[in-house]
């Protein structure tokens, strides 16, 4: 009886072994399956140049892998396929004479432009029946930064003024991030110093002497950097009435405008400003209508036309005889 009981145990204990041993016999066969590795996982590319997504895979197989690489997007758009490094199918046209493959599986993109970039993500499979390795790389394409200029209405302000602005400018360049330069460093925060959204235009309020200085910007992006020429802003300073005035003494220009309108002269000064000026109407009038007779008359047509006229004139200009004149002497005979 014991013994039928201990070979029920020993049975019983083989039973739940099983599974165990079972396992241990799959694992010591070869698994074949794809490790795949890559460098970098963000890619800076720039318009026009080359980028290399670069991987690595390993695998049991000696078989050729089969490679596939996809661009991916809300429906995903296949960039290449192959077995190796041949091909299979044709390629869409836009990616036609700028694809190469490696016999890594990496993938080289030439003459990038801006539609390329995006995430990029490779397969690689030895057999249909075996563990798939995948791998994502980030790629950016951008086109480099012009040398940015700053531009301003006027290089001259005035202290006190209502403000001035600078505009970063630049022809070329993606993804630009502005920074503001004051004396080749950056600028401290200051609650007069206002910064559009993208923070290419800087607004200066309420312009301070401490403002005269030299300016700069530097534009960057993912693969350049550009830095402008310094431009100078020169504040002149406010006269000390201006100062007064702005800082409370309109109150007292108002009151001197109000005196001088309201003021009027006295009776006296008023009566002697009359006579003054009726006295200069009545020369003016005087010379208005002085008699012109004196005045020779033109020879010509006017003589012929009067002659009893010209006659009196003549006579009248004629020296008059002398009333008593005086015998002249007789000579001795």
């Amino acid at each position: 009886m014991k013994r039928e009981r201990g070979a029920l145990s020993r049975a019983s204990r083989a039973l739940h072994l099983a599974p165990f041993v079972y396992l241990l016999l799959i694992q010591t066969d070869p698994l074949e399956g794809v490790n795949i590795t890559s460098p970098v996982r963000l890619i800076h590319g720039t318009v026009g140049k080359s980028a290399l997504l670069s991987v690595q895979y390993s695998s049991t197989s000696s078989d050729r892998p089969v490679v596939k690489w996809q661009l991916k997007r809300d429906k995903p758009v296949t960039v290449v396929q192959s077995i190796g490094t041949e091909v299979i199918g044709t390629l869409r046209p836009d990616y036609r004479d700028r694809i190469r493959l490696f016999e890594n599986g990496s993938l080289l993109l030439s003459d990038l432009q801006l539609a390329d970039e995006g995430t990029y993500e490779v397969e690689i499979s030895i057999t249909d029946d075996t563990f798939t390795g995948e791998k994502t790389i980030n790629l950016t394409v951008d086109v480099p930064i012009s040398r940015p200029q700053v531009l301003v209405a006027s290089t001259t302000v005035l202290e006190l003024s209502e403000a001035f602005t600078l505009n970063c400018s630049h022809e070329n360049g993606t993804k630009p991030s502005y920074t503001w330069l004051k004396d080749g460093k950056p600028l401290l925060n200051d609650s007069r110093m206002l910064l559009s959204p993208d923070q290419k235009v800087l607004t200066i309020t309420r312009v301070l002497m401490e403002d005269d200085d030299l300016y700069s910007c530097v534009v960057e992006n993912p693969i350049s950097q550009g830095r402008s020429l310094p431009v100078k802003i020169t504040v002149y300073r406010r006269s000390s009435l201006y100062i007064i005035l702005s800082t409370g003494g309109i109150f007292l220009l108002v009151t001197l405008v109000t005196v001088c309108a309201c003021w009027k002269p006295s009776k006296r000064k008023q009566k002697k400003l009359e006579k003054q000026n009726s006295l200069e109407y009545m020369d003016q009038n005087d010379d208005r209508l002085k008699p012109e007779a004196d005045t020779l008359p033109r020879s010509g047509d006017q003589e012929r036309k009067n002659p009893m006229a010209l006659y009196i004139l003549k006579d009248k200009d004629s020296p008059e005889p002398e009333e008593n004149p005086s015998p002249e002497p007789r000579s001795a005979t």
